[in-house]
């Protein structure tokens, strides 16, 4: 837990942890767990809403209000960008500028070719706009450590930006160096030679900061499996 008040909690979502239900008997979520610790509020009157979703295999912030008027509060903030995100991604290759925007519309591939994947998602001038505003933070092996905030809330939108710029997000099964990767685990699970392609079981994005003026700040820290697979030889 990152934060608490009486309208809401703060969270950092390990990965590869769901944020709430989606099928029927699927594994714990992040949501099962905080009804748990809160189950007093709830027992009180309390009403959950998350407020930011992650995707399985991102960690960090989750912002989850406890009552209806905070959920409206959050809801408002975020169509209105006022809330700021803040992500840290691990990427292979190194950018060229310290510094740059990537503004490629985004929609799911499925809307216009054929694609194996249903969620996924690929730069097209009918998609939707979508920006992403990227920094270098550190240059790691053959490895990038970025700063990236998202301007746009599309689905898997830092992920396919990032490899559209050639700078696919580590271990990604989906838009990494090796896009079939994702069928692959989903066949087989986790294999060595999965492994050896992707480095981590999970991509190395992770929502570092969000913050909301007037409200409160939030942080949490990078995992450590960033380093560490930056620091490989």
């Amino acid at each position: 837990m990152l934060s608490e008040t009486e309208d809401y909690i703060v969270v950092n979502k390990p990965a590869p942890l769901l944020v709430h239900p989606s099928v029927p008997d699927n594994p714990p979520t992040l949501l099962d767990g905080i009804k748990d610790l809160l189950a007093y509020d709830i027992a009180n009157g309390a009403k959950l809403s998350i407020i930011n979703r992650l995707d399985r295999e991102t960690s960090g912030v989750v912002i989850v209000a406890k009552n209806k008027a905070t959920a409206r509060q959050f809801g408002i903030a975020m169509q209105e960008h006022k809330i700021t995100k803040e992500y840290l991604a691990l990427v292979h290759g190194a950018p060229k500028e310290n510094k740059f925007t990537v503004k490629a519309p985004i929609l799911r591939a499925g809307e216009v070719e054929k694609s194996k994947i249903w969620v996924k998602q690929i730069p097209h001038p009918d998609g939707k706009p979508s920006i992403t505003k990227f920094e270098l933070i550190e240059e790691l092996k053959s490895f990038s450590l970025l700063k990236v905030r998202p301007e746009t809330g599309r689905m898997h939108q830092i992920r396919v930006h990032s490899l559209h710029v050639n700078l696919p997000i580590v271990g990604d099964k989906i838009y990494g160096v090796n896009g079939n990767c994702y069928l692959e685990f989903i066949k087989n699970g986790w294999t060595k030679e999965l492994e050896s392609e992707l480095i981590l079981p999970r991509q190395a994005l992770h929502c570092h900061r969000m913050s909301l003026e007037g409200v409160g700040k939030w942080e949490a820290p990078m995992p450590s499996s960033f380093k560490t697979c930056g620091a490989a030889p």
